[in-house]
């Protein structure tokens, strides 16, 4: 005979616990982009707890492949259950030993569909992602976000970045920029966030990838300057202040 033992409901149901339903630990933006001889990204190391500044040495950008550079905003363990899957991706290609690899567009593709997959399902990882890379010589650079909305540009930022970095980068970057030129823009972009960014630390690490590979910078703080009038006294003359 059936049991008239209730059986348990949606909230008892344990997959039900298993979405990332809010972000727990989340990086702030990543800027990134095309300069002479292939791209650059910056990202500080700060971790979110809520509006904590928790974490202070998280590394959200990863060398993907051969030719593939991936920096993402958002929850952290997202971040790193996306690079698992990276892993898994990287080894079935290279299983095929055939001479080739996945290049920076493929990379770019294939998450895209990962995020817009796990959107459908009302599951999403909670990030958004910048990918760049270069391969035979041609640079590539694209930007996905949690819902797979995806583009390719020159400069790409996410965050408060998309905000108040690409401004920046609209006026002032340009397709031959050398390597210093590029650091020391990508820097202007970091500095403006960390003066407005709550969840900005200053601490940033700052990569480039070429035909010869990645290279991540060792961790640094930029210069600062808190003198500004607008800093002593932010809500001078706002309406409603005293």
């Amino acid at each position: 005979m059936e049991s008239n033992q209730a059986k348990p409901g949606l909230l008892c149901n344990p997959e039900a616990s298993q979405r990332t339903l809010y972000p727990y630990v989340t990086g702030t933006s990543v800027v990134a982009l095309k300069y002479k001889d292939g791209i650059l990204m910056a990202a500080d190391m700060g971790g979110s707890y809520g509006s904590t500044l928790r974490y202070k040495s998280v590394e959200r950008m990863k060398s993907i492949g051969k030719h593939s550079l991936l920096g993402a905003s958002g929850e952290i363990s997202d971040f790193q259950e996306l690079l698992r899957y990276l892993d898994e991706l990287i080894l079935y290609d290279n299983m095929w030993d055939d001479g080739n690899s996945l290049g920076p567009k493929e990379v770019h593709n294939y998450l895209t569909r990962v995020m817009y997959n796990r959107r459908n399902k009302f599951n999403p990882l909670w990030n958004s992602l910048v990918l760049g890379g270069v391969k035979k010589g041609q640079k590539y650079l694209g930007m996905v976000s949690m819902i797979g909305v995806n583009f390719e540009d020159n400069h790409v930022a996410t965050g408060f970045g998309n905000h108040l970095a690409r401004p920046i980068l609209r006026d002032e970057w340009h397709e031959n920029l050398t390597f210093e030129e590029g650091v020391k823009l990508l820097e202007k972009c970091m500095r403006v966030l960390l003066y407005r960014d709550r969840s900005a630390v200053n601490k940033l690490q700052i990569s480039k990838i070429t035909e010869e590979g990645v290279t991540i910078s060792q961790p640094y703080s930029l210069k600062t300057f808190w003198g500004f009038s607008a800093f002593e006294n932010p809500t001078l003359g706002a309406e409603g202040s005293w």
